[in-house]
């Protein structure tokens, strides 16, 4: 049954004057208390319909393309959607800045950086791909609280790397939700709208990203058409079915030749590969994995590798195909490129490190030639340059 929009404010209270207020009924829903003052503790009128005055929490390329989404509905002056446009980013060790805020410049948008808000009057906040905890005060200064867009179907994947997670685990089916902020804790809020999506195979991260985020984008112009309705019939998250998404570190990017399938290094590969290599050890040195590739049936077959007992790691180099071939636990997959001091062909590693090495005892077996699993140290500054990566990665 469709909910008329006034219910979304409840009644005002017996006896209340001109000036009472009603208390929005998704304060509850999202685990909010009511706010001090009125709708919004400033006695400012809520809007009941729009345009909407807008306040922008995000980042990356996937936020900026919400953004990009409230900029063109803003410009649109026959659908009044949005009146007020306002953006806040977080500071990024780039000059340029981050997506987020190089979209707001150009399009002269005011720009705040976190954790200034600016002082402005909003109706509705929009948070993609934040990563900061907002309090309960300052979601309870919209009127309408603070909208999410979160690429995938909570609560599944809940957290900062949702795509990065659907990639590297193999899910077939993803999407969008558009649901409401809650204090303290991230992606456990009311889902306001949600859509799925099937995952293309073999899609990357960044692949992905970009369909998520433009369906993202018209998502979350659907709900903003419809906003106090949309609240009045949010549902809670399911308590089945969560799974969490942390963030990446470096130590993800090490291949465990022993006891991760070809399968699982080429998700591992599409997921973080644009962020940060995959990397192995040889001969004690860190080598960054660039370009992976599968190898072909022809290649298998192949008695050079028929002939070669099954070792993780054994590292061959396939002249007619111009890759080197590494055992995994349960078969090969193929390199193309490296960076080991500099950027290296497959055959050039070869010339330059492989087949030296053969010279120096040519009784070696090829599967003595290995790469190991690189065990990195914990580092807080590591952890921290990963981060910035991942935001700086468009």
């Amino acid at each position: 049954m469709r909910v008329l929009v006034r219910r979304c404010w409840g009644s005002r209270p017996a006896g209340g004057g001109p000036d009472a207020r009603p208390t929005p009924q998704w304060r509850a829903l999202a685990g909010l208390g009511a706010s001090p003052g009125g709708e919004d503790g400033r006695g400012v009128r809520v809007r009941e319909k729009p345009p909407w005055r807008v306040l922008f929490f995000g980042t990356d390329q996937f936020a900026r393309e919400a953004l990009r989404a409230l900029h063109a509905a803003r410009e649109n002056k026959e659908e009044e959607l949005i009146e007020k446009l306002e953006v806040v980013t977080v500071p990024s060790p780039s000059p340029k800045g981050l997506p987020v805020k190089q979209y707001a410049v150009q399009s002269q948008l005011p720009v705040y950086e976190w954790p200034d808000v600016g002082s402005g009057e909003y109706d509705v906040g929009v948070v993609a791909s934040f990563g900061r905890l907002l309090s309960e005060a300052l979601i309870l200064k919209f009127p309408y609280g603070i909208l999410n867009v979160h690429p995938s179907c909570l609560p599944r994947w809940r957290g900062p790397a949702p795509i990065i997670h659907t990639v590297l685990h193999g899910d077939t089916v993803t999407g969008v939700t558009i649901m409401q902020i809650r204090p303290k804790r991230f992606d456990v809020g009311p889902i306001l709208k949600q859509e799925t999506v099937p995952v293309p195979p073999k899609s990357t991260a960044k692949e992905l990203e970009a369909v998520l985020s433009r369906l993202g984008a018209n998502m979350l112009i659907s709900v903003l058409k419809n906003l106090p309705e949309s609240l009045s019939n949010g549902r809670q998250q399911p308590t089945e079915g969560v799974t969490h998404a942390p963030k990446i570190s470096a130590g993800t990017s090490c291949i465990k030749w022993e006891e991760q399938t070809s399968e699982q290094i080429f998700r591992l590969y599409r997921a973080i590969g644009n962020i940060i290599p995959l990397q192995t050890l040889w001969m004690d040195n860190a080598i960054k994995l660039l370009e992976l590739v599968e190898v072909n049936s022809s290649i298998l077959t192949d008695p050079k590798l028929t002939g070669q007992p099954v070792i993780p790691g054994s590292v061959i180099y396939h002249k007619q195909s111009q890759i080197l071939l590494v055992c995994c636990k349960d078969g090969w997959i193929g390199v193309r490129s490296v960076m080991f001091k500099k950027m290296l062909t497959a055959t050039d590693f070869y010339n330059g490190y492989l087949h030296p090495w053969y010279q120096k005892d040519s009784r070696a077996r090829p599967s003595q030639c290995r790469f190991q699993t690189l065990t990195l140290p914990t580092k807080k500054k590591q952890e921290n340059k990963i981060v910035a990566m991942q935001q700086c990665i468009k």
